[in-house]
């Protein structure tokens, strides 16, 4: 086999490890998944599974960081030229974009929290610092009368929550809705009823939720991602 063709056997493998790793956490929580689970749900044995990973710590502390990683990405605090009605128009977007196609993503996020953040405590003052230039961006804007008055970390803890909700109570969601799957229509639906409840709150009024899509698609989460 060439080097290429092995490089790229290599690559599904590690792709097959880290779709079976995200399904084994979401189901079990990082306690309950097993090396053992995770590598037959790749096609793979135990041992060739370790060829690939050091531990099942790394592969969970992987799966963690390259959520944040993509959700750190997506609020635009280098954008100071748009209106607080368009960067938040699309953060909320792409973080909805974000819960529909990767649930299983933000519920491993989700059981980390509750459990007291075991594995990602050591990274938080990190995202910390990321959310405090965040929470200072809005803060300008208020400070200059450009949206009304709000507790900027308030604000952006309860846009994770309402988002995050439509992955983690994503059953809820269909069942409710009376809905086997979200269809396009469903999601854009949902997208602009989140941002305008959020931008009217805001004292921002409509919400320009087309032009935010175009301007900036969502970001897609890396195949893989370093610690």
């Amino acid at each position: 086999m060439s080097a290429g063709k092995a490089r790229e056997a290599r690559d599904r493998k590690q792709i097959d490890i880290r779709r079976a790793a995200i399904e084994e956490f979401a189901r079990h929580g990082y306690r309950g998944a097993s090396t053992q689970a995770i590598a037959a749900r790749a096609g793979l044995s135990k041992p060739q599974l370790h060829y690939y990973i050091d531990s099942k710590e790394d592969l969970y502390r992987e799966v963690l960081l390259e959520t944040m990683h993509a959700w750190g990405d997506l609020f635009a605090v280098d954008d100071a030229g748009l209106s607080p009605a368009q960067v938040l128009s699309d953060y909320i977007r792409r973080k909805l974009e974000f819960s529909f196609d990767h649930p299983l993503m933000s519920r491993i996020f989700t059981a980390e929290m509750l459990a007291g953040a075991p594995v990602f405590k050591p990274y938080m003052a990190v995202y910390r610092r990321r959310t405090a230039a965040a929470a200072t961006m809005i803060r300008r804007w208020i400070d200059r009368g450009l949206m009304r008055p709000v507790d900027p970390l308030q604000l952006l803890m309860n846009i994770w929550a309402v988002t995050q909700s439509y992955a983690d109570h994503r059953d809820q969601v269909l069942f409710y809705m009376r809905k086997p799957a979200l269809g396009i229509a469903d999601r854009e639906r949902i997208i602009a009823h989140v941002t305008s409840l959020i931008l009217t709150g805001c004292g921002l009024g409509a919400a320009p939720v087309a032009a935010a899509a175009r301007r900036r698609p969502a970001r897609r989460p890396a195949k893989s991602a370093s610690p």
